[in-house]
């Protein structure tokens, strides 16, 4: 029996999909209008949440771009349209996939730049720790070593 209860319990857990943020309030009336701004909100970004799409999102300025998308979609812009009036208010880093152009360079790239400057400071790091090579004695210390081994074969 417990067998089976914890046999539904996981199958519902994996049977329940994500959660969407979007409150029946804020749907449109048109189920085409709604179906193309849940396609539009997955590609935005939630500024405060950064790994989330407005959708998916809680946060008060994620409702507020979801509002925004779907006021502007309800006004007749295309998908297009929707996407630029959005990206130009909040910049390109508002688009979960950000077009590879001159601004958007540092999205791209910034994380591999930081990588090798860290594993290029990391490299000079234990280089600069690594003990320096041995070298030969000089002809005073030579001679003091053979003093002090002589010394203690005396005894």
């Amino acid at each position: 029996m417990r067998r089976l209860a914890a046999g539904l319990a996981l199958a519902f857990m994996f049977a329940a999909g994500p959660a969407l943020a979007v409150k029946p309030d804020e749907q449109l009336a048109d189920p085409a209008q709604e179906a193309r701004a849940l396609a539009l909100g997955k590609e935005l970004r939630c500024v405060v949440c950064q790994n989330q799409s407005i959708d998916d999102s809680d946060a008060t300025l994620a409702r507020d771009l979801r509002l925004i998308l779907r006021e502007r979609i309800a006004a007749g812009d295309t998908d297009e349209q929707a996407m630029d009036f959005i990206v130009a208010r909040y910049g390109s880093f508002v688009q979960l996939r950000p077009p590879l152009r001159a601004d958007t360079l540092a999205l791209w790239f910034g994380p591999l730049v930081v990588l090798i400057l860290g594993g290029i400071g990391a490299a000079l790091y234990i280089r600069s720790r690594r003990p320096a090579a041995a070298t030969g004695l000089t002809a005073e210390e030579e001679a003091e070593v053979a003093e002090v081994l002589n010394s203690d074969r005396a005894r």
